[in-house]
């Protein structure tokens, strides 16, 4: 149960860090690379349904990362395992993003600006998780 519970923890830590780098990047977009980078004027984004729609799917992606990380760093405190986990989720979530912009007729490069903003959104999270584990918010995996 404590496991759980922990689990539970880690994966909120991961969530509102996630959301909060979606909701800084957001605004980055809408207001700094919108506007001064003709290129990029894709990236804006109003209030609607969609903004809410991608927020709550960056909030559940930040929870499994989350739970899963807290697995990742098991007290073998690996450093290649933890960036190969961070590499992962960012990766997974950025070669879609330039999936999309392959199979749209717009210009690639809003969606590489979406590749390279997934994955600094995973190292904030993964920054945040660490911090947690280390001021004992989180307990590390114990593996009994």
């Amino acid at each position: 149960m404590a496991e759980r519970l922990e689990s539970l923890k880690a994966g909120i830590v991961g969530g509102f860090s996630l959301f909060s780098a979606f909701a800084l990047a957001s605004l980055l977009n809408t207001f700094v690379l919108a506007k001064y980078f003709q290129t990029l004027v894709s990236l804006q984004s109003n209030v609607n349904w969609h903004l809410w729609v991608s927020g709550a799917i960056a909030t559940f992606i930040g929870f499994l990362f989350g739970v899963t990380y807290r697995y990742i760093i098991r007290s073998d405190q690996n450093p290649q395992l933890k960036a190969g986990g961070v590499l992962a989720f960012g990766l997974v979530r950025g070669l879609t993003q330039i999936e999309l912009g392959w199979n749209s007729g717009i210009t690639i490069w809003p969606f590489l600006v979406l590749a390279a903003e997934s994955l600094l959104w995973f190292v904030l999270a993964a920054i945040a998780l660490d911090l947690a584990i280390q001021f004992r918010w989180v307990k590390p995996f114990s593996s009994i």
